[in-house]
């Protein structure tokens, strides 16, 4: 028996993306374009041979679309909606770049979706032997889908979860995550986005059904 495939039909799927960081880019202009800005990313190392205008680049863990391509520079467009509930994209700086996974990529990471769930704010990060201690203070809304040995994306960044004791996680920095991503360069006070694991979205909706049956 044969498979027919109707190829007038578009179906569109939602880009996804590791959490492995594969350059760090540079915003180098933010320019206002009504409530929105649009931003110009020298992307620095990153490989933009095979993305093309409409596809999906992850900076600094969201999700956005490549408006324009000029290599090595890429421009997107950042709603007020996405500035509302991100941090970074609003200013030059470095970020952390992922191109969106194509079907043949080995999943090293966890499942992110470049949609951003909260604003962290960093209340440790100190050496401690040959890695770095990294805590976050998460907003309490997203507090409990954070759990021990559990995945969290912050700037993009695939990372586990040590501990978690209210709204606090902490998780440890190898030196060459410190190496490859822009987290080397946080300080105490600084804001992160933060990404939690889909998993939890997923246990909670089937706990509502649940209480709701």
């Amino acid at each position: 028996m044969s498979l027919r495939v109707n190829t007038q039909t578009a179906v569109k799927i939602r880009p996804m993306f590791t959490g492995l960081i594969q350059a760090i880019g540079h915003i180098d202009r933010a320019q206002a374009a009504k409530a929105d800005i649009s931003i110009r990313i020298d992307a620095k190392s990153l490989d933009l041979s095979d993305v093309s205008e409409g596809d999906s680049i992850a900076v600094n863990g969201v999700c956005l679309t490549a408006t324009r391509i000029h290599k090595p520079y890429f421009e997107a467009d950042v709603s007020k909606e996405t500035l509302d509930v991100t941090t970074g994209l609003n200013q030059t700086g470095a970020v952390n770049l992922e191109k969106a996974l194509s079907l043949q990529d080995r999943l090293g990471g966890h499942l992110v979706s470049g949609h951003v769930d909260g604003i962290g704010t960093v209340v440790t990060f100190e050496a401690v032997n040959d890695c770095w201690l990294l805590a976050i203070e998460a907003p309490h809304t997203i507090a409990k889908y954070i759990a021990r040995k559990g995945s969290i994306c912050v700037n993009g960044v695939s990372l586990t979860v040590n501990t978690i004791e209210r709204d606090i996680f902490t998780a440890n920095i190898i030196p060459h995550t410190l190496e490859k991503t822009t987290l080397g360069q946080l300080t105490v006070g600084s804001q992160v986005n933060l990404e939690i694991d889909q998993i939890a979205r997923y246990v909670e909706r089937m706990q509502q059904w649940e209480n709701e049956s």
